[in-house]
């Protein structure tokens, strides 16, 4: 269905990397168990196992890809699983293009988050927890990524749920943090539950036999599901999206979920959690295309909106991560509005996914060595710092410029190509508004390089440049950023469109110099704008010259305030009041009426204790004192009664001895 069309390659002729790909997502469990058990008494620690892991996994995504470099075709290996009634359950692993492009991005970008993770968390409190969590989090990812059926897919997308929340809290001492792992679980969770309607309304449509993905896609792409059925599917699935890859209205945990550790901001953001939603898109693509048009129309839509949203509230933030949370949000909305143009908008979607996991990993990962030399989240209490952190400095500078789309940088290539997607499929608007939102990355992008990076130094702590441990994973992602674009740059063959694409055929790349030069313009437009604006500091920002403008992107548009008011304390409050009283008078209830009880049953025990035990007790001492004191009046200490007793006692033996 998807990647090179066709039957799957038998198992003799396909790679034994691609063979072996199931051992890709398994190792990151196997390490995480390890670091559970030896962890705290391995030379290294926990990390070990997991650096170890995640190291030999890229290597063997390198061999997937190396496989479809040369040509190969799909591959899949499943194992009965178990069966209800005529639903066979599988367990097991599906092998395409799409599936090598994104354990590449998953493997490598998490490597470099666990190095990283060495120097940044070194020193915090549940060091080797926070190892075991990172590697059951990207192995779950990898699961979404290999899985070949649905719930198997299921499996992973909440087990990465539960990770994130254990991330995003792992500071939890503080209130703010786990509230914020907490809001990122909930509100994930309303997405995920249209999403298993959604995968419950494919098995019901296929007939109640299979779970397979590829199968599943054949028979929707066959024509034989209901459109209504195949609709409503679509629409359920893409509520998942909506939650995990935090599209309006569910982007609000996202932002939040910056109460995180950076290097966990970075893995969330770049390659698992957020491109999960993406990917499911991606993966149920024949089941979108097989949909009624109105279910793309929502997409795309949808993914407009939650551009220009986010984009609009990257402009106001003073945190240099939340800049790059909205940042998050209005990239992952090109690419959901990318799929919703259709077949043509896929492969730019998925390409914008591979380049974005790279330049974000970097910025996240360079916000990090700031934060760890300022001690502030804050650009206001920043500036000046390329003087002292020139490579961090020079590594943010290429990630920024990425996410900017300045060329010959990786953002400029596979954005150019969304704009292409939208204006080919006709959907000019959507082409308009892709613009816009160049403009938008542009300035709030200059706006965060300039207050961090340039001016004079406004904070108190001693700005350094990181230790090696951190700048190397910064240095390897900004090459990265430097090439992968060119692996869709169509002059040169564009050979990722060769790899990931959905349809029989992989669609000709195109190059066209007319969005190219409006691409250009575009970031000019949003670079000159930023600099002119922010080239000196100065309080307060000047965009509060905007008035209620600013003051409707500073409260996020009023719309968590909506949430809370609106939907959280209506069900909240009472819920709480509920529990409060049936604590009050049922559970208080029956635990004061059981020590009532047990009061008076002890009451009743020490009273027969007193007045039966011890009356018995004490009776037989005064009895055995009275008999007793009987016999001291015979003990008088008289030899001659003493004789007398004794014949007569003998008198009274013989008697008793004679008698007859």
């Amino acid at each position: 269905m998807l990647g090179a069309e066709g039957a799957p390659a038998a198992a003799s002729s396909a790679g034994w990397f691609v063979e072996h790909a199931w051992l890709i997502g398994l190792l990151p469990f196997i390490s995480a168990g390890l670091a559970l058990f030896f962890g705290k008494r391995t030379p290294g620690g926990g990390p070990v196992y997991g650096i170890a892991a995640i190291g030999a996994g890229s290597v063997m995504a390198l061999g997937v890809a190396w496989h479809f470099v040369q040509g190969g075709g799909p591959y899949e290996k499943y194992v009965e699983w178990f069966r209800i009634g005529s639903l066979h359950m599988q367990l097991g692993s599906y092998v395409d293009g799409l599936t090598a492009v994104m354990l590449i991005v998953v493997t490598f970008v998490s490597l470099m988050v666990q190095v990283y993770s060495l120097g940044y968390m070194h020193g915090e409190v549940r060091y080797t927890w926070y190892f075991v969590v990172l590697s059951l989090f990207t192995g779950a990812m990898l699961d979404v990524v290999l899985a070949g059926n649905l719930f198997q897919l299921l499996v992973g997308w909440e087990v990465m749920g539960i990770c994130s929340y254990l991330l995003i809290g792992h500071w939890y001492e503080d209130p703010a943090n786990s509230g914020a792992a907490i809001k990122a679980f909930l509100t994930t969770r309303i997405g995920d539950v249209p999403f298993m309607f959604g995968i419950f309304a494919l098995i019901f449509a296929t007939g109640m036999t299979t779970s397979n993905i590829q199968v599943i896609g054949q028979t929707v792409a066959g024509g034989h599901v209901s459109l209504l059925l195949v609709t409503a599917a679509a629409l359920l699935l893409f509520g998942g999206t909506i939650g995990k890859s935090a599209q309006f209205p569910l982007h609000v945990w996202l932002p939040d979920a910056m109460a995180g550790p950076t290097p966990v901001s970075a893995l969330i953001h770049a390659a698992t959690m957020v491109a999960a939603g993406i990917y499911l898109v991606a993966r149920m693509f024949q089941v979108f295309v097989s949909a009624d048009p109105i279910a793309l129309h929502v997409v795309a839509i949808i993914g407009a909106i939650t551009l220009l949203l986010a984009a609009f509230l990257a402009l106001v933030q003073d945190d240099i991560k939340k800049v790059l949370a909205y940042s998050t949000i209005s990239q992952l909305a090109y690419m959901v509005a990318a799929l919703g143009v259709g077949s043509d908008g896929y492969p730019a979607a998925m390409f914008h996914l591979f380049t974005h996991a790279f330049f974000k990993a970097l910025l996240f990962l360079g916000a990090g060595s700031v934060i760890h030399a300022a001690h502030t989240n804050n650009m206001s209490e920043m500036g000046g710092l390329r003087k002292d952190m020139k490579v961090t400095f020079w590594t943010f500078a290429i990630g920024a410029a990425a996410l900017a789309g300045v060329p010959p940088f990786s953002g400029f290539f596979s954005k150019d190509e969304l704009i292409l997607a939208a204006k080919d499929s006709h959907t000019y608007w959507l082409a308009v508004v892709l613009l816009v939102g160049a403009i938008l990355t542009a300035f709030y992008t200059t706006r965060m390089i300039l207050l961090t990076f340039f001016g004079d130094y406004r904070g108190h702590a001693h700005a350094h440049e990181s230790p090696r441990v951190m700048t190397v994973p910064l240095i390897l992602l900004a090459g990265a950023t430097c090439v992968v674009g060119l692996l869709g740059f169509a002059p040169l063959g564009a050979p990722f469109l060769d790899w990931v694409y959905f349809g029989g055929e992989p669609i000709p790349a195109v190059f066209s110099p007319l969005v190219a030069i409006l691409s250009i313009v575009a970031v000019t437009v949003g670079i000159w704008t930023g600099y002119i604006v922010y080239r000196r500091w100065r309080t307060p920002d000047p965009l509060t010259r905007l008035g209620p403008a600013y003051d409707l992107l500073e409260h996020k548009y009023y719309l968590d305030d909506l949430y809370w008011n609106g939907i959280v304390r209506p069900i909240r409050d009472p819920i709480a009041a509920g529990v409060y009283w049936t604590n009050q008078h049922v559970i208080d209830g029956v635990v004061n009426g059981t020590a009532t009880l047990a009061y008076a049953l002890s009451a009743l025990v020490a009273w027969f204790d007193r007045n039966v035990i011890d009356g018995v007790v004490n009776g037989a001492g005064s009895a055995m004192e009275l008999f007793g004191r009987g016999l001291r009046t015979i003990q008088t200490g008289k030899v001659q009664w003493y004789a007398v007793g004794l014949f007569a006692g003998v008198i009274l033996l013989t008697v008793f001895i004679i008698r007859p």
